[in-house]
């Protein structure tokens, strides 16, 4: 069968069940629209909450950014897994047992202001739209390439699929829906990864092939990368261009980026107990790191496939896939000095972006053209996002394994958007108006808010999607940045400084998220041409700027607490208990 009746069969059986489970798993109530009744076992809230944190990012456009970086594309890595550890030990626990439904909600109760809960409102809402916007970006791409539609027509789909059971099901049916997700999305990663490993060094250990050796020869995998790309006019695959104090801040914004993103958080409140919360912690690190540690090798694998299949060939000999995804727009080679051969070196391909041309065809099919940079020698354009997604066509594995890609890529996508979409419904319908405007509403009423609010979230995210700011890592990235800057201050000094008050907590969100969002735009979408590394601010890209607004936000919160009134008692009381272990009491001598 071909790859798109494999891939309608695939993601056909894999819909029908995201779907049946939202059906089966309908919220009735306002708490398990929420926090899925918050009966849900360790295991299962493991699972979902890996499927929720491996989003489209990790699935699809980590690998890609480690396949063309190298070694800098290792701040992902350490970053947000780091994060997800520091999230885990350090926050969610505590928060599980201040018993809050969201992020706003706990630091509206923590600081007992509404300000300070419209500015955790306007925070989330923030961070979630720039992060589900990579989501529903890697769903117009695996639908691009699979079901051979347009994008735009792409993110459409996933938006009704997505609108269906988040919708419907709220946390309860997006819990169930994620568990199913994460088994797709794990079998989908790992099965092609198996197969190259074998293919290339022999060792059906993806890991261990990595930093291994090639199949029948004693070269290692890491050092023939290294010299295709210094062939090539690229730096060595191992070696880092980023100075270390960009690393440093990088590393930084993803980590605690990662323990402020309200849709992760939030599923520590879906277990019954505080101990459950640490267990499912535990059990989503081992379900992670599976797919953490396979992605630097699937990294090497396609970067080592696609420079020995394409550097230097003749475009009439090229394979099917080629043609494939020039016909996404995701891919495309422009004839430079019309010699029929692709040159792939260092430098830019076209500027901007291929455009989609009827009627230019070739002997692979219709051709991708558009301007040609003329100070570059390359031909060859490559959106980092197709990576994963083309590396088993580029393999030339079977037809049902390139298929399986993109269920798997689908799946991922989705499980983090619903997440997401979930954390605005919340933000908008108990936050905003159960909580500010109007408090004396009935659940009945705040369910049919919050299912308002999601289909609504829905349609921009897809328009987002749509419309993207960037590859998905790097928009996801900038979610993480703001997610620091504005988020993690404020859970950790709400948890930790019982002299943090309200005043203090408003004062650094502010500052932090302002300053982010004004550094991020400013070299990202004002002045783009600016957007190098002896313009930045000490050496800082946007991506890692969330570090510096963190520490901004820090000063200004502990500045401004210092200079205005202590929080009331009962608030440091609440503070000294969720500290403490239930039932922990003083020690007495007998």
């Amino acid at each position: 069968m071909s790859i798109q009746v494999w891939t309608y069969i695939l993601v056909g059986i894999t819909f029908a069940l995201y779907i049946g489970i939202a059906i089966w798993s309908r919220a009735g109530s306002t708490k398990e629209f929420y926090v899925a009744g918050g009966g849900v076992s360790p295991l299962a809230n493991g699972m979902a909450t890996a499927a929720d944190w491996m989003s489209a990012a990790s699935f699809i456009s980590m690998a890609g950014i480690i396949s063309f970086s190298g070694y800098d594309g290792s701040v992902y890595l350490m970053g947000w897994t780091g994060g997800y550890v520091l999230l885990a030990l350090v926050l969610a626990p505590y928060l599980r047992k201040f018993g809050k439904f969201t992020v706003p909600d706990f630091v509206g109760d923590r600081y007992y202001s509404d300000a300070a809960r419209l500015v955790a409102v306007v925070c989330a809402l923030f961070v979630s739209f720039t992060y589900v916007a990579g989501q529903m970006r890697g769903v117009g791409v695996v639908f691009a390439r699979f079901l051979e539609v347009p994008v735009e027509l792409g993110v459409i789909i996933g938006m009704c699929i997505v609108f269906f059971y988040a919708v419907l099901g709220g946390m309860k049916g997006i819990t169930y829906t994620q568990v199913a997700q994460y088994c797709v999305l794990m079998f989908a990663f790992l099965v092609p990864a198996i197969f190259i490993s074998i293919q290339m060094t022999g060792n059906p250990i993806p890991q261990l092939g990595f930093g291994g050796t090639l199949a029948g020869s004693e070269t290692y995998l890491l050092d023939k990368l290294d010299g295709l790309n210094q062939e090539l006019g690229f730096t060595a695959y191992t070696d880092g261009t980023k100075s270390t104090i960009d690393v440093f801040f990088i590393t930084a914004a993803l980590m605690v980026g990662t323990a402020g993103l309200p849709h992760v958080i939030v599923r520590f409140f879906t277990v019954p107990r505080v101990k459950d919360a640490r267990i499912s912690g535990g059990y989503a690190l081992i379900f992670i790191a599976m797919l953490y540690t396979t992605a630097p090798a699937i990294a090497a694998f396609a970067r080592t496939n696609l420079i020995e299949t394409v550097s230097n060939k003749e475009y009439a000999e090229m394979p099917a896939w080629v043609a494939n995804w020039e016909k996404t727009g995701l891919l495309g080679w422009v004839d430079k000095n019309d010699d029929g051969v692709i040159q792939y070196v260092a430098g830019k391909a076209v500027i901007g972006k291929p455009e989609f041309v009827e009627g230019k065809t070739g002997k692979h099919g219709e051709l991708m053209i558009s301007n040609p940079d003329p100070s570059s020698a390359n031909e060859l354009y490559i959106d980092r996002d197709i990576m994963v997604l083309a590396n088993p066509e580029i393999a030339d594995l079977p037809n049902w394994v390139i298929a399986l890609i993109g269920a798997g890529g689908l799946a991922a996508a989705l499980s983090t958007a619903a997440g997401l979409l979930l954390v605005i419904s919340a933000s908008v319908s108990h936050d905003l108006l159960k909580k500010v405007v109007m408090p004396n509403i009935s659940e009945k009423g705040e369910l049919i808010a919050a299912r308002v609010a999601a289909a609504v979230a829905v349609t921009i995210a897809g328009l987002f999607g749509i419309y993207p700011p960037g590859f998905v890592a790097e928009v996801v990235a900038f979610a993480f940045g703001l997610a620091a800057a504005s988020f993690f201050p404020v859970i950790v000094m709400g948890i930790f400084y019982k002299r943090m008050n309200k005043e203090g907590a408003i004062a650094g969100m502010v500052t932090g998220l302002a300053f982010t969002i004004i550094y991020i735009v400013y070299f990202k979408f004002v002045s783009p041409e600016l957007n190098t590394p002896e313009n930045w601010l000490l050496g800082i890209s946007p991506e890692g700027i969330g570090t510096l607004g963190m520490i901004l936000n820090v000063v200004a919160s502990v500045v401004v607490s210092s200079f205005t009134p202590a929080p009331p008692q009962e608030v440091q009381d609440i503070v000294e208990d969720i500290r403490l272990p239930r039932g922990a009491g003083e020690a007495v001598d007998h």
